[in-house]
């Protein structure tokens, strides 16, 4: 499998991720998107390794710290051959410091998710949001700290803005802290918000995107269609998976997926093949994070690479998923000191 160095770092990783979110199911939103116990993750794990996935993300609210208890099972005896990234940050108790980026509360998560993965170091720690109750110094200051102990190997951050984002990278500058070299983000073909902010930072920063969810929250999966109920199996008969999830209107799925259809006959790939796909193609795009329930899931994700679309079907599938750019980024546009947007 390919491999691509993380942002600005020395650090390969895999262009596809597993994202073990499907792993546990002891909450209902985590029930919807799996369940798998041990037995299942370890064999997932296995397809995984053998096709030269090797980096595994997860975070500590996933499943309740369910997730990483068994992602930490399926690589005993084998940590040294897997990269692993999780992330920190959400609420985890009710606790008034159960949240957040704080010093109090980023030791605590860091302590809890080594235990739980049964290891002594986590590859690449992200912060899950932005936290903006404690100073940005507080933060990374803290990850320093748990970067010299040696607890962490690289910071990450997860679903900043762009201005959250480059305060930060300032402050480490300023301070000759830890620089964030990945952004987890949401990015697909029917969210591409990430291309007007932060794909221009990232590119001007060296920060590579880490994209999650990148079948748009699992609507671009070919499963989804016009004049088609919902499937009964897909996770969007989840209210509250829908209800958490990026918003979307129905016409603007059916435009994109119409146009995935065109590109899927002419290339013998799956929809969701062909979605992956146009990411990897897209600037400062590290590693898409992928999920699967079971095992014919992952091999049909794990069929995205390998191959390239042409540069019109790129164009075909551009087009379909143009949206109006927000301001100021229209209005920028028409200046001719400013490049075309990078998207």
């Amino acid at each position: 499998m390919e491999q691509r160095l993380l942002g600005g770092s020395g650090l390969n990783v895999p262009v596809l991720t597993f994202g073990t979110g499907t792993f546990g199911g002891t909450t209902e939103f985590f029930k919807a998107w799996g369940a798998s116990d041990v037995h299942e993750a370890t064999r997932i794990v296995d397809i995984c390794l053998e096709a030269g996935l090797n980096m595994f993300d997860s975070a500590d609210v996933y499943s309740a710290g369910a997730a990483e208890e068994i992602l930490g099972q399926t690589i005993k005896g084998r940590r040294d051959s897997v990269l692993i990234s999780t992330k920190g940050g959400f609420r985890t108790s009710p606790d008034p410091n159960g949240t957040g980026s704080s010093r109090f509360h980023l030791i605590r998560a860091v302590e809890g998710s080594l235990k739980r993965l049964g290891t002594d170091y986590i590859d690449l720690y992200q912060l899950h949001s932005f936290d903006a109750m404690t100073p940005v110094e507080e933060t990374l200051s803290t990850l320093d700290t748990l970067v010299k102990a040696g607890k962490i190997r690289y910071v990450g951050c997860s679903n900043f803005s762009g201005w959250h984002l480059m305060k930060s990278l300032a402050v480490s500058e300023k301070y000759g802290l830890p620089r964030y070299v990945a952004h987890q983000a949401y990015y697909s073909l029917i969210g591409r918000d990430y291309e007007q902010e932060l794909m221009p930072l990232g590119l001007d920063q060296k920060v590579g995107a880490v994209v999650w969810s990148p079948l748009g929250w699992g609507r671009l999966t070919g499963r989804i269609r016009r004049g088609q109920p919902v499937p009964a199996s897909s996770r969007l008969q989840n209210q509250v998976v829908v209800d958490n999830g990026p918003p979307v209107e129905d016409e603007y799925v059916y435009k994109v997926v119409d146009a995935l259809d065109i590109v899927s006959e002419e290339t013998g790939k799956t929809v969701p093949q062909v979605a992956l796909n146009w990411l990897l193609r897209r600037p400062t795009v590290a590693t898409l994070v992928i999920g699967a329930r079971n095992e014919e899931q992952l091999r049909q994700n794990l069929g995205a690479v390998g191959w390239s679309l042409t540069p019109e079907q790129v164009a075909r599938l551009d087009e379909a998923s143009k949206t109006t750019l927000s301001y100021p980024y229209w209005h920028q546009n028409g200046f001719d000191r400013n490049p075309a947007p990078v998207g």
